[in-house]
């Protein structure tokens, strides 16, 4: 059925066609019917080539249209196999100045007289306009089916995705009943390679793909290599009757193909061939792109997995570390201290200068002592898994008030129920953090904030210290700070934004502060959403965020 553009198209080249014009035309088809005959045959005589394009160039000419109107059709008719013609032209890889030739000398063989030769002119005209209209709908079809493969390409999520869409796209573009994509797989494996069933389209639907294994053969090979296949891979597929059409995919030796079934006889014309061969050789280029991008997923996966699993074990090692140091030497150090004391009240005062060697040896100890526990508290903090996150941070905090000056404000929102590992992380990103202000930054304030929202943790600590140069800092050789949180965040598939200016800068654009922000995003798990929004614990939850401010 003609589509409302071409219908109106057809109307319009009838109108031009005035009530007289049309009087006259019926008048030459009837004198010029005897000459129809031997001018079709002296015109297709005259012609080399490809006898397609003959016959679909004879259905164009005012002969044609005689012989139709001779036979009691309309002129619309004429028209409707113009364009139907016209775009088998286009697809025969006619150009549109060869048809405009052929017209004109089907008008100098067919003779007519001077008031018949200015009708069969008008006729030639209103033909040009339809035949126009019939290339551009075939160039338009073919732009089309390029455009959609290449979004396809960009938006496609996956190699199944990517095959089904572009499977969808050129059916419609060839008006196939149904459709199939193969690969070939396993090749290699002990089992021998294979044609796998990857995607499947019947009309304009995607259909869920069944597994089929068809074992691969050199001749099969070989066959699936040809663009034209007399049956298909599964032939309880293809309907009796109808036309196959077949696409490899992967150059000369096909690691793939796409098959096109026609309820129908359905000639594949030249430029069909042309389109679908360079559309399979963009789709695969996709499917090779598509495959490295889900290895690379794959492989960046593992890597994720791997540095999660490092973590974990470098979080045990602290933990072990730690109750090494507090069972083992924290204990003997107590032990000692305790002795040396005792010793110091036993001597007498006439051994003064002994007692004070050893209260001085006491005092040295018991500073080992602190230091231990700083050390075991640093590996291991106790209160992460006692108190949790917030309190975790805050003993931090008094530390950190504690080797240098200046205000620190946190703010925390939803840091209830975190799994202990993810509050490790975030736990050692502070730490850090703290680290780099006490030794870099000479900052006065520093702000802090981490909360939970959208199933996403976010850490923000911002400073206003003398700020640095981001760029030189990564490219230190000797400094695995900053690049160290970087990717451990990025492996756990969270993201990482600093910023700092320096000082300088301040001077010489006051309208931007000096100092540093870093901004870290980290994914929760699924399983840990789920808890944390499940009703009985809504109902533990305090909803209003904590804030302290020291200094």
């Amino acid at each position: 059925m003609l589509g409302l553009r071409q219908t109106a198209l057809l109307a319009d080249a009838a109108d031009v066609l005035s009530e007289q014009l049309y009087a006259q035309l019926m008048e030459s088809a009837r004198k010029l019917g005897p000459r129809i005959a031997e001018t079709d045959r002296r015109f297709l005589k005259g012609r080399k080539g490809d006898p397609r394009i003959g016959a679909a160039l004879l259905a164009t000419t005012a002969g044609a249209a005689f012989r139709l109107l001779e036979q009691g059709a309309t002129i619309s008719s004429f028209f409707e196999q113009v364009e139907y013609n016209g775009r088998r032209l286009a697809k025969l890889n006619v150009p549109p100045a060869a048809v405009v030739a052929a017209l004109e000398a089907y008008a100098r063989l067919l003779g007519a007289e001077s008031n018949q030769h200015w009708m069969v002119q008008q006729l030639h005209f209103c033909v040009i306009l339809t035949l126009n209209n019939a290339f551009y709908q075939v160039r338009e079809s073919e732009t089309k089916a390029f455009y959609d493969l290449f979004r396809i390409e960009l938006e496609s999520r996956s190699l199944d995705d990517l095959l089904s869409r572009v499977l969808v796209s050129l059916a419609e573009f060839c008006g196939a009943a149904k459709a199939r994509v193969f690969l070939l797989e396993g090749e290699g494996t002990p089992a021998g390679a294979a044609w796998q069933l990857r995607a499947e389209a019947r009309g304009m639907e995607r259909v869920k793909v069944r597994p089929l294994r068809i074992p691969n053969t050199p001749a099969l090979r070989r066959a699936l290599s040809r663009p034209v296949l007399e049956s298909a891979l599964d032939e309880a597929w293809q309907r009796k009757g109808g036309s196959l059409w077949s696409v490899p995919l992967g150059g000369k030796l096909a690691s793939g193909v796409i098959q096109f079934a026609f309820a129908r006889e359905y000639e594949w014309l030249p430029r069909e061939q042309e389109l679908l061969t360079a559309a399979a050789e963009r789709c695969w280029m996709g499917i090779e792109k598509a495959k490295l991008a889900e290895g690379l997923a794959a492989r960046e996966e593992q890597v994720r997995q791997l540095a999660e699993h490092m973590l974990q074990v470098e979080e045990a090692e602290r933990r072990r570390i730690s109750r090494e140091l507090h069972d083992e030497a924290g204990q003997s150090l107590l032990c000692v201290r305790l002795q040396m004391e005792m010793l110091e009240h036993r001597l007498p005062a006439s051994l003064a200068a002994e007692r004070e060697t050893l209260r001085e040896t006491r005092q040295a100890v018991e500073h080992t002592i602190i230091e231990t526990r700083r050390l075991i508290s640093a590996l291991s903090p106790a209160v992460l898994e006692q108190l949790g996150l917030a309190a975790a941070i805050r003993q931090l905090i008094q530390r950190f008030r504690q080797v240098h000056t200046g205000k620190v404000k946190l703010q925390t929102h939803r840091l209830e129920n975190l799994p202990q590992r993810l509050s490790s992380i975030v736990y050692r990103l502070v730490q850090e953090c703290f680290n780099n202000i006490a030794k870099h930054s000479f900052a006065t304030s520093v702000n802090i904030s981490v909360g939970v929202a959208d199933g996403t943790l976010k850490l923000t600590v911002a400073d206003n210290g003398i700020g640095f140069d981001v760029a030189a800092a990564f490219r230190k050789q000797d400094s695995f700070g900053l690049s160290g949180i970087r990717e451990r965040v990025t492996l756990l598939g969270g993201t990482f934004h600093l910023e700092s200016t320096r000082a300088e800068a301040k001077r010489a654009r006051s309208r931007k502060a000096p100092g540093t922000k870093i901004v870290v995003e980290l994914p929760i798990p699924r399983e840990a959403i789920a808890a944390e929004t499940s009703p009985s614990r809504r109902a533990m939850q305090d909803a209003s965020p904590g804030l302290l401010v020291a200094g």
